[in-house]
């Protein structure tokens, strides 16, 4: 997969070089690009922004930096199709079934907003989706497309394991079951009995309860709609 960052802060990125993100790029499984719009500014300080018409706090990103440098990433790329994401709190929340589908494109232009955004003629023309990380407002687009890239990286094939994320919260509607390793006391806290006990039926029963206690516990709106599933 190929996935070109539109942003005015490139730097921000590097934790993507490390890790598993960074282990899948070495392996050629993605292809990270950053393109820093301010570099498209005609403007001779390299502006890239204004004061909203209307009026108001803030600046507003200019669209022309931003369509210019998406032009160009265009007209390098032979991909068949390119899916184009604005990170905006007015978006759809991100979820674990949008990172899956996500991963199936070949080619992603992310585009991180600054200051108040982004001119709204920019998002009519070349964005096709808007995703936000949570209700709640971040000073730029960086850190919401780093959590994106690496919720979407996770689902290409051969990034992790084939059965690393079989289990995990979300993928079947839960959150997911406590985990344990060696040693089996510590603090004076043991681990569970049924863990150690090498019956993988009973161990899978236990774990699906727990699961559903967590979710009911902390996440109704999930237990809900497990309930309704599970009656149907």
């Amino acid at each position: 997969m190929k996935i070109n960052i539109l942003t005015l802060f490139p730097e921000m990125f590097l934790p993507l070089n490390t890790s598993i993100i960074g282990r899948a790029q070495e392996n050629g499984l993605l292809d990270i690009n950053y393109i820093n719009y301010r570099d498209y500014s005609k403007d001779r300080l390299k502006h890239v922004d204004d004061t909203p018409y209307g009026g108001g706090a803030g600046m507003v990103i200019k669209p022309e930096p931003i369509y210019d440098a998406y032009q160009d990433i265009i007209a390098n790329s032979n991909y068949s199709s390119t899916k184009v994401i604005y990170m905006s709190p007015k978006g759809k929340i991100l979820t674990q079934d949008m990172a899956k589908e996500l991963s199936k494109n070949e080619h992603l232009v992310i585009l991180c907003g600054h200051y108040e955004g982004v001119d709204e003629r920019i998002i009519e023309k070349i964005v096709d989706e808007e995703i936000s990380i949570g209700d709640y407002v971040l000073t730029g687009g960086e850190l919401p497309a780093m959590c994106l890239v690496d919720a979407v990286a996770r689902n290409i094939d051969g990034v992790l394991s084939d059965d690393s994320t079989k289990d995990e919260s979300f993928s079947n509607g839960l959150l997911e079951y406590p985990q344990y390793t060696r040693p089996e006391e510590f603090l004076g806290a043991k681990v569970p009995e049924i863990l150690l006990s090498g019956n993988h039926a009973k161990i899978d029963e236990w774990r699906l309860e727990k699961s559903i206690e967590i979710t009911k516990n902390r996440r109704p709106d999930l237990y809900e709609k497990y309930i309704n599933q599970v009656k149907k």
